[in-house]
């Protein structure tokens, strides 16, 4: 616990040094953030275990940025394996506002092309072997997750990744299985007839834990196939996903710089800092105090 204590009190001095503070976790390709400036690498435990990797933490312009990669050093972790809430909870504790995911994924659709962009904001939850929340164990939690990104960042990240050259597609559905296995074609075809746009396996808990956190959260996704069921495709080819990926990679990096530079300063005025206002349904007085401190950068504010 000294480690979280010693991470806790650094984000506190990072608060005072920025006024805009952007998580950033990278998935496949998207291992590093080479614009990142004065990095300091920070390990910390969180009560959920320890997160994917180290965190970097450094600077782009006016913005503190906290960069993640999601798989860990050499892409060791399964989606399945990646421990969602501590790198979410780590992300909160070192002070982040605005949380970006960067992912590939497969087209499900004909207008959206392999190499072309996509910023969600619908999912579709076809994992089953996740925890999807912070709480339980003595406190009920009920937050919204009617519109699971926020809509500002959204906005900005779109208009960023055009800015670096990328074609891209501007609202959309992604549809996060359980993986590691890529889809079947029945499962390819059903996945359209939902009106799915693409399909991945990492954003979904990503997005849940970010509303409960109150964090402004927006997703990338780096188109890098068909998917199965385009008559083009004998199958998905992960030699294929990978070649388009690493063509990607530069264009998102560049992304995320611009979406750096245009919302450093802005103050958030979405409701995503106040999504648990009203949502803690349990009495205070029955919270195990345990819980109440292991979860202070969360519910502090509403359980004095």
């Amino acid at each position: 616990m000294a480690q979280q204590r010693a991470a806790t009190d650094f984000a506190q001095i990072g608060r005072q040094m920025a006024t805009t503070t952007i998580g950033v976790i990278g998935g496949s390709g998207f291992y590093q953030m080479p614009a990142l400036e004065r990095i300091e690498q920070i390990e910390l435990d969180t009560p959920f275990g320890k997160p994917s990797d180290p965190f970097l933490r450094g600077r782009i312009g006016d913005a503190e940025v906290i960069f993640l990669s999601r798989h860990g050093k050499g892409h060791r972790i399964l989606p399945t394996e990646v421990n969602f809430r501590a790198n979410i909870f780590g992300m909160k504790t070192l002070g982040a506002q605005y949380l970006v995911s960067v992912s590939t994924a497969g087209s499900l659709r004909e207008r959206i092309k392999p190499g072309e962009m996509v910023v969600p904001d619908q999912f579709i939850d076809r994992t089953s072997r996740r925890p999807g929340t912070f709480f339980g164990n003595g406190i009920v939690v009920h937050v919204s997750l009617a519109d699971p990104v926020c809509p500002q960042l959204s906005s900005a990240l779109a208009g960023a990744a055009r800015g670096a050259g990328a074609t891209t597609h501007e609202g959309g559905t992604y549809l996060c299985i359980e993986g590691p296995q890529f889809s079947s074609r029945a499962e390819s075809h059903l996945y359209r007839a939902w009106n799915a746009d693409v399909i991945s396996m990492t954003a979904m808990q990503e997005a849940r834990l970010a509303r409960e956190a109150e964090l402004c959260y927006a997703v990338l996704v780096l188109v890098t196939d068909y998917d199965c069921w385009h008559e083009s495709v004998a199958a998905v080819d992960i030699g294929e996903i990978l070649r388009v990926m690493r063509l990607n990679v530069e264009t998102a990096q560049h992304a995320v710089v611009g979406l750096a530079r245009a919302i450093a300063g802005r103050e958030r005025t979405c409701g995503c800092s106040r999504a648990l206002e009203g949502t803690i349904i349990t009495d205070p007085g029955v919270i195990p105090p345990r819980l109440v401190e292991d979860l202070r950068p969360l519910i502090g504010k509403y359980l004095k």
